[in-house]
């Protein structure tokens, strides 16, 4: 999934690396003072920092991105040691994207000995197979998704036939305060090899950020710990750390102000004790109304933002072409349908449309409702089949 700013002029990840073709930073807009605890500041745009432009939710359409080196590192903190000692309990995670023809990259903490991967769910999301190299013994295991929370965007990777794995040390990030130094640890580019190492500051505790998917649906995450750590394409899904080397967050987006002459630019990070909350639920098998919890369903629908041709009572998620043998193209969907409900959900939006398939899992029988480019309106009754991460 690729977040595009939503209060500033477009930008996104392009085919070519960061910045994009004629992407020019936004005028500065300073969240204002550092807060430490208590209410969530002001909302800030952002990008996620997958290694790749990845499917949106069930639908959206990949693209190739290619390797981003990290620019050399400005340190405008004390520096921290600590990253050597997480190294050995952090992964490569590549995931196939088979429906869009392409491939993402990110990262992944080692929870267990035998292989629980914490992650972020937009690095998962899409992925028709995942491949996870460790780096603390370097072999690569298939990885299949325990479940997720796309709310926060959290996810568990099991690794196939693990053992004997190195795990990270996690600390608390309750007791986080601002101007602590950290150090972000990932898979800068999607290259591979020794992790990537930027180091920073926390310069903002429970922060929100908002923002839009290249599908018109939106996304917000919230009680995000800020930091000045420069974080890369493919750093998603890593550890964020503190100076004794425990984890105390998971990369999960870079500011959209960030330019490679701004070295204060930074990015935003998941606490592990929310992140761990999360994902003790997913290991436990216990879904909700956020945690979706086995394989994902699938329609078989790309999705674009919606025009709401037939006036504002007929907003929904406009399907943008149909993917050939899907569930979608056997109901009678084509492109310039607009997709109204779900089961007993109606969908006004992109969003709306992704969350009732999250509830959902393969075989489920829902009943799906659409209108078609005459504005007339139909329904047909679906098994869903199994598909691509949601």
């Amino acid at each position: 999934m690729t977040w595009a700013p939503t209060n500033v002029e477009q930008g996104s990840e392009g085919a070519g690396g960061w910045p994009p073709a004629g992407w020019a930073p936004p005028p500065d807009q300073s969240p204002g003072p550092p807060r430490h605890g208590g209410g969530t500041a002001a909302i800030v745009a952002v990008i996620l920092i997958v290694g790749s432009i990845a499917v949106v939710g069930l639908y959206g359409v990949a693209r190739r991105n290619a390797g981003l080196a990290r620019p050399p590192a400005t340190p405008t903190v004390a520096p921290v040691a600590g990253g050597s000692a997480v190294d050995a309990a952090v992964v490569d995670i590549v995931t196939a994207l088979g429906y869009q023809h392409g491939q993402a990259a990110g990262t992944g903490i080692v929870l267990t000995p035998t292989g629980e991967i914490l992650t972020n769910h937009h690095v998962v999301q899409g992925a028709t197979a995942i491949s996870v190299t460790d780096v603390g013994n370097g072999h690569t295991y298939t990885g299949s998704v325990v479940g997720y929370d796309a709310t926060d965007d959290v996810a568990v990777v099991q690794l196939k036939s693990a053992s004997g794995l190195k795990t990270a040390d996690l600390g608390d990030s309750s007791k986080l305060s601002v101007g602590e130094s950290v150090l972000a640890v990932g898979n800068a580019g999607g290259v591979g090899g020794p992790p990537s190492e930027a180091p920073g500051a926390v310069t903002a505790l429970n922060r929100s950020i908002a923002a839009a998917n290249e599908d018109g649906s939106a996304e917000q995450l919230t009680g995000l710990i800020q930091t000045s750590a420069r974080l890369l394409a493919g750093d998603s899904g890593g550890p964020l750390v503190d100076s004794a080397g425990r984890v105390i967050g998971v990369d999960t987006a870079g500011s959209a102000r960030f330019t490679f002459r701004n070295a204060n630019a930074g990015g935003f990070a998941v606490p592990i004790n929310k992140a761990m909350t999360i994902a003790r639920q997913i290991v436990a098998g216990h879904a909700s109304s956020t945690v979706h919890i086995g394989p994902s369903a699938f329609l078989g629908v790309e999705i674009q933002p919606s025009q709401s041709r037939f006036g504002s009572d007929s907003s929904g998620a406009d399907v943008a072409g149909v993917l050939s043998g899907t569930t979608a193209e056997r109901a009678g969907l084509g492109a310039g349908d607009v997709i109204t409900s779900l089961g007993t959900l109606r969908i006004s939006s992109p969003t709306d449309l992704s969350a009732a398939m999250q509830q959902h899992h393969p075989g489920d029988r829902v009943t799906i409702g659409w209108i078609d480019q005459a504005g007339d309106a139909h329904s047909a009754a679906v098994t869903l089949a199994a598909g691509p991460v949601g």
